[in-house]
């Protein structure tokens, strides 16, 4: 099925591995121009060269998202090198798991205000333009109990800010929803390292997800693609759990 994203330039943040990485490529496989951006410059180079393989064209720079003025540079030389920014994936988080202030400021900084300014900022284009799409990488966490409370108090904020940014730009052209992914793993990514340290923990955890496994970081970029693009046109305000049944809810 042809997506529709062929020459849209699509931006996602904290793309130098996991779920961001698998979206930034998962877009240039659509045909789409991508610019992504992480603090780790050498995994970052690694994703810029496959995307140079696949990619119409490719963006990827060194940035810290909870940094205001780097994240707004960022995002205008992305514009100047893609041509556009029709899609807006943000996806980057600050993982602070614990429960102390220096947690409480990392989760509101990196994964609450940073997508809030990016959103902002890229909005008048979307509108200039006619259209957009933004997308919020929140989590299952943000929507029951059991995470570390900075954490979880973050991504249930991203997903109540989609949805009233949906509401409010509907009329302009502009789709704003958020994907929820449950338990994800990849290699050293949080549930890589759980295995390895605590398989108590681990099998506990794939015990509880209907599915029986863990989720795949190319099955939310998946999720993503079809998201973003033409195809979900009606889809808007919307929380897309991708999490194998994970999320039970609160009651």
């Amino acid at each position: 099925m042809d997506l529709g994203l062929s020459g849209k330039g699509v931006v996602v943040t904290g793309g130098s591995k996991g779920i961001g990485r698998a979206m930034a490529l998962a877009f240039a496989a659509e045909g789409a121009a991508v610019a992504t951006c992480a603090r780790g410059a050498e995994a970052l180079a690694s994703v810029e060269a496959e995307l140079r393989e696949i990619a119409p064209r490719s963006h990827c720079a060194a940035c810290d998202v909870g940094d205001a003025d780097a994240l707004r540079a960022f995002l205008d030389a992305a514009r100047k090198e893609l041509g556009s920014v029709d899609v807006l994936v943000n996806n980057v988080s600050a993982l602070a798991m614990g429960n102390d202030i220096s947690a409480w400021k990392a989760s509101l900084d990196v994964d609450l205000l940073a997508p809030v300014l990016a959103t902002e900022h890229v909005i008048p284009w979307m509108i200039e333009a006619g259209e957009g799409a933004v997308i919020h990488v929140s989590s299952i966490s943000g929507v029951e109990a059991g995470s570390p409370p900075a954490y979880a108090a973050a991504k249930a904020a991203l997903i109540s800010h989609a949805k009233t940014m949906s509401a409010n730009l509907a009329r302009k052209g502009v789709r704003v929803n958020t994907i929820s992914p449950g338990s994800i793993e990849f290699p050293d990514g949080v549930w890589d390292v759980v295995k390895k340290n605590n398989r108590s923990m681990y099998d506990g955890v794939v015990a509880s997800i209907p599915g029986g496994r863990m989720g795949t970081p190319e099955e939310v970029a998946q999720a993503a693609v079809f998201l973003a693009s033409p195809k979900a046109s009606w889809i808007n305000g919307v929380c897309l759990y991708v999490d194998g049944g994970q999320h039970k809810g609160n009651l």
